[in-house]
């Protein structure tokens, strides 16, 4: 009984441990996309944009926009757990701590680095963060509210989130630009690829080997990458599905039943 106990324990240590890292690594490769200057997330395009025009930082205007869509869940019926108010939070915060880290890089050869580095760290805390199943972020949410009460496909839903999100973030002098396609065609294998890595055995719901992704929040973005399903996941701002097996980015289809979010490249991607 002691064993199993400690077992326990120990399990749920692990997940925690996931969870935090995942959206801590989720905000800081945000950031490194920021400092690339080459294109931003989906959701961060609109971050960026409202930050421009109110003076706050890029992170707290992630935070807030976080919770004006967790608002948007009561009237779906979603149901939040520690894993999406946990992304509201910590992902606006460790963005705006890194921004106030690392200098602005300068030349394409460095962009093109930081970039890389941001899209690849975004992968692997989008595979921490779902694995450990603490619930849904708040963007993938409400992508599979709306799935559910429309009815229409999570990645009909989900481009028309994101295109949204884009299109007026843009508006608003967001930056969207190479790094954003680069995301969303490269964050759905990557979350894939985290979520088999980072699996964690026995999880409620088994932490997926296969499939799909967020994004936390943000993040995610757009042709099939990662959301798919919010329950049991923690957010994709990325593109796909963000639900029970990576797809692609975060927001595609998979409703979350038990299986590690799904994120492909369809859709995150996330924090």
């Amino acid at each position: 009984m002691s064993n199993s106990s400690s077992h326990g324990s120990t399990h749920l240590s692990r997940r925690l441990f996931q969870l935090y890292l995942g959206l801590a690594l989720y905000g800081a490769s945000s950031a490194l996309l920021v400092r690339g200057a080459l294109g931003l997330e989906p959701w961060n395009v609109l971050h960026q944009g409202l930050a421009e025009r109110t003076g706050l930082t890029i992170g707290v205007m992630s935070i807030i926009v976080g919770a004006v869509v967790l608002l948007l869940w009561i009237p779906l019926r979603q149901r939040p757990g520690l894993g999406t108010v946990s992304n509201v939070f910590v992902i606006g915060l460790a963005m705006d701590g890194t921004l106030a880290l690392v200098p602005e890089v300068h030349g394409p050869a460095a962009q093109i680095a930081m970039t890389a580095a941001g899209i690849v760290i975004n992968g692997a805390a989008t595979g921490l963060y779902i694995a450990a199943r603490f619930g849904p972020g708040p963007r993938d949410g409400l992508m599979t509210g709306l799935h559910r009460v429309t009815g229409r496909s999570i990645r009909v839903v989900r481009t028309g989130i994101e295109l949204t999100v884009v299109a007026t973030g843009f508006l608003l002098g967001g930056s969207v630009g190479i790094g954003t396609v680069a995301y969303a065609l490269a964050i759905g294998p990557l979350a894939q690829l985290f979520l088999r890595v980072f699996a964690v055995s026995g999880a409620s719901g088994t932490a997926a080997a296969g499939g799909g992704t967020a994004s936390g929040s943000t993040g995610s973005t757009t042709s099939g990458s990662t959301d798919g399903t919010a329950n049991g996941t923690a957010d994709s701002t990325t593109s796909g599905t963000a639900s029970g097996t990576a797809d692609s980015t975060t927001d595609g289809d998979g409703e979350a039943d038990g299986t590690a979010g799904r994120r492909t490249a369809m859709e995150q991607p996330t924090p």
